[in-house]
């Protein structure tokens, strides 16, 4: 039986983790925090019937150590998710992350951090399987046009952009497509960031809207042709059986992980 923790349990994907936890055979809820509803019981939080699991606030190593946690699944935000990484893995848990806002320094320091307690992390920029082959999609593309947008669309409240699907997109990409300057050399701006932003010459834009999930549009030109791949994701249910999958894999991982196509057979 895998003992899962769930950061960020009363937000939107944590609470449907959450549920989904609760109907798998071989996955037992242990505990859960939020910077809401601390002390409540989460299952009358989540309008279900009591779990007999109180609300924590702040995670820390010996909470985990105590609950012998084996995956702390973490959908809080920017803010709190390195600190909660290094708490999972200082007490010997593998974090499975699908909170964004992790930089380069922050992932560095989590790889020294899990070789050092010989625990294993996995990141995901996004669990969905339709969004992985979209990704997939766009690195195979990439052989033949160069040319190429990124335009990622998001609900109102999300805090970062651009979001990590569309940075994991880029770097694929980049992977095949040398660095170079799309548009006319001496195009300017009207509005600063009009153009997107810029990741090796590749412009990313971000939409944030109520009414929107998550969706995603890969827009490649080429002469006198267009090729657009697209994903959209019109309910959270659409990620679960990708967090599900990457718990199951996570557990008793020792290896450091970034992206759920690594899991997939």
């Amino acid at each position: 039986m895998i003992r899962v923790f769930v950061a960020g349990a009363c937000g939107k994907m944590g609470s449907e983790t959450v549920k989904t936890i609760l109907q798998q055979d071989d996955m037992k809820l242990v505990g859960a925090s939020d910077i809401k509803n601390q002390g409540m019981d989460l299952g009358e939080v989540l309008g279900i019937p009591p779990l007999g699991i109180h609300i924590i606030g702040q995670l820390t190593s010996d909470l985990l150590k105590e609950l012998a946690v084996d995956i702390m699944v973490d959908f809080t935000n920017p803010q709190s998710v390195f600190t909660n990484a290094k708490e999972a893995i200082k007490a010997g848990t593998v974090p499975v992350i699908g909170a964004t806002g992790l930089d380069e320094q922050e992932i560095a320091e989590l790889e020294d951090l899990a070789k050092e307690n010989n625990v294993g992390v996995f990141i995901a920029p996004n669990f969905a399987i339709g969004a992985i082959l979209m990704m997939k999609f766009a690195r195979e593309t990439a052989k033949y046009f160069s040319h190429v947008d990124i335009i990622e669309y998001h609900h109102d409240n999300k805090l970062d952009a651009p979001s990590g699907t569309a940075l994991k997109t880029a770097e694929m990409i980049s992977e095949i497509r040398r660095p170079m300057t799309q548009g006319h050399p001496n195009e300017y701006e009207k509005i600063p960031g009009a153009r997107g932003g810029n990741f090796n010459g590749i412009r990313i834009h971000s939409v944030r809207l109520p009414g929107m999930i998550a969706h995603q549009e890969v827009i490649y030109g080429g002469n006198g042709q267009t090729l657009t791949i697209r994903h959209d994701a019109y309910t959270r249910e659409t990620f679960m059986p990708g967090v599900m999958l990457a718990i199951r894999k996570s557990y008793k991982l020792k290896d450091f992980v970034i992206g759920l196509e690594n899991f997939l057979d």
